[in-house]
């Protein structure tokens, strides 16, 4: 009997397969968005233990061993955030929770000027090397504890047009939200497991913000966000 091997994908078709097959059916359908995640190798991004999996439809972790809360988020959620947050080449962005630098490659491809805020310092170096490796010099990433202080870390830079949260929070931090500029928005994963909700909040006046919540899933917590209780009396 002939056994014949069927080989392995090529790395551009195993990415054109995660576009088609895990990134449009979730509704990701700007042509931006998806000639990016052709463009910005997510491979690249993907600790050297992982890279057979760098196109699954999972989250990564980022540590070995790993670390509870440290992965790089699944394909289809980080394009879906970036794909919500509506950015413009103009605009100035924060995100919280650099990881492996890739989400903060995709956004600064989208807009002007990233900060990347990471709080473990190996996986900021990281994140550095994966930018600077991948051409991508209007990112920045900063090691710090996002949450500290009042979000003293966020604040440096602000306000910003857009904030990204890669990562869940049990709710969103009114200090967070007080960094967007007028018509500025923040995407955030917010809840608790077993189901949690995209919440995209638009800045519409001074003190004034609207809600969406278009989305389900579940990802890791960030670290050292305000945890309330779940219960209610």
């Amino acid at each position: 009997m002939t056994t014949t091997h069927t080989p392995a994908p090529s790395l551009s078709q195993a990415r054109f397969n995660m576009i088609e097959q895990q990134i449009r059916p979730w509704e990701v359908l700007d042509s931006r968005v998806l000639a990016l995640l052709d463009r910005v190798h997510r491979e690249d991004f993907v600790p050297a233990a992982h890279k057979s999996l760098a196109f699954a439809d999972m989250e990564l972790p980022l540590n070995q061993p790993a670390v509870d809360g440290q992965a790089m988020l699944a394909p289809k959620v980080e394009a879906r955030l970036a794909q919500d947050l509506l950015l413009k080449p103009t605009d100035k962005v924060l995100e919280v929770g650099a990881g492996s630098g890739h989400m903060a490659a995709l956004l600064a491809s989208l807009a002007q000027h990233v900060v990347s805020i990471e709080i473990d310092e190996a996986l900021a170096d990281l994140a550095r090397e994966n930018l600077r490796k991948a051409g991508i010099g209007n990112a920045e990433v900063r090691c710090a504890d996002a949450a500290a202080n009042g979000f003293a870390a966020c604040s440096a830079n602000g306000p910003y047009d857009a904030i990204v949260l890669s990562g869940s929070v049990a709710e969103i931090p009114p200090a967070l939200l007080a960094l967007l500029a007028p018509g500025g928005r923040l995407a955030a994963i917010v809840g608790f497991e077993p189901m949690m909700r995209a919440t995209i909040v638009t800045r519409t006046g001074d003190a004034s913000f609207q809600t969406a919540q278009p989305w389900d899933t579940v990802a890791p917590r960030l670290r050292n966000f305000p945890e309330p209780s779940r219960f209610r009396f």
